[in-house]
């Protein structure tokens, strides 16, 4: 007998009742704070049925806080199924950028089509780590933000059976930032606080799905230094520091253009390769520019294979009001928890 009949068979209000939790269990929740995510059901789109899980947790840019706008932007208005984890006070249930060591829901990673990655010196438990290395070394993609070239610091823990995705990894040398997405941490660029960014696309990869429709770029970050870029990458855009922090700042033509945005496809001893996307903006003030969220929801698009899905010109448009907290340490705003971030 199947399940609905035998719920037919019980009287009127248990019936309903049983009916009731079914529907709550089976409907993905629009978030769930007090456990430390928040869940975005895909509308209508072309990403209806795939799964972007966003890993955030950095001291300094606020990754909790412009990648719950991104998601808002990917699941209104292009259908993709989005899930934002913090990194969190276990305390208090509220954000903790600063927790270097606990990230919730890493669970999720397990059924995610598309792992977005913005965290910095981050040492996570072997059990929460465990999720997203089998992600991984399974050859799906990966798109990193920012901080992701140093998204590990494995300082405390020498036993961890994640040691090599350090850094500072000598065994893996720069560990999963150099070896995956291209670089790892080298250096400020551009003067920190005081120079921006100009995106500037590269000539040669104007043609490239993910530049579709994409133009203006601009930062208040200023340019990371990039020294040990793989052969098989593919740049995209180059980053012009800025003697200012203004759009129209003059260029600082006394620093030579850095890669700010690359793709490549790493390649898995299974012989599977993971799909990457990496930018070294990504600042929750860099993505109040139009040009650098196109370019993110570009990625994703091209990330799962989708790039003949991606539209003249991406929708970007705000789902809600963005008002970013401005980049530094101790800076984020307490006593915020996940579900403050759900949709209105």
């Amino acid at each position: 007998m199947k399940l609905s009949q035998l719920i037919q068979r019980l009287p009127l209000q248990v019936g309903a009742t049983v009916l009731g939790l079914m529907t709550l269990i089976a409907s993905p929740m629009e978030t769930r704070g007090e456990d430390g995510w928040v869940h975005y059901q895909g509308k209508a789109g072309a990403g209806q049925g795939k799964r972007i899980v966003f890993i955030t947790g950095d001291e300094e840019y606020r990754s909790e806080e412009g990648m719950p706008m991104m998601a808002k932007i990917l699941s209104v208005h292009h259908g993709f199924d989005c899930t934002v984890l913090f990194a969190m006070d276990d305390a208090t249930g509220t954000i903790d950028p600063n927790n270097q060591t606990n990230i919730k829901g890493m669970s999720f990673v397990q059924e995610a089509d598309l792992v977005v990655l913005f965290t910095r010196f981050r040492e996570l438990a072997d059990d929460q780590m465990k999720y997203f290395a089998d992600y991984f070394e399974s050859g799906k993609p990966i798109i990193g933000l920012r901080t992701a070239t140093h998204a590990f610091s494995y300082s405390r823990n020498k036993e961890s059976a994640y040691i090599d995705y350090h850094w500072q990894s000598k065994r893996w040398p720069g560990g999963f930032g150099q070896q995956v997405l291209g670089e790892t941490w080298v250096n400020h660029h551009g003067h920190h606080g005081q120079e921006s960014t100009r995106g500037v696309i590269e000539g040669q990869s104007k043609a490239h799905p993910i530049l579709r429709g994409v133009a203006d770029i601009w930062g208040p970050t200023d340019v990371y230094g990039v020294a040990h870029l793989p052969s098989d990458i593919t740049v995209l855009v180059h980053g012009l520091s800025l003697a200012g922090m203004q759009p129209d700042s003059l260029p600082n033509y006394d620093k030579p253009l850095m890669p700010v945005a690359w793709v490549r496809e790493h390649p898995q001893p299974h012989g599977k390769h993971n799909r990457v996307f990496c930018t070294t903006m990504g600042a929750a003030t860099d993505l109040e520019s139009a040009g650098l969220r196109r370019l993110l929801v570009n990625a994703c698009y091209w990330s799962l294979g989708m790039e003949q899905a991606i539209p003249e010109s991406s929708n970007v448009d705000l789902v809600e009001p963005f008002k970013p907290t401005p980049f530094g340490f101790n800076g984020f705003v307490q006593g915020i928890k996940p579900s403050s971030h759900a949709l209105k």
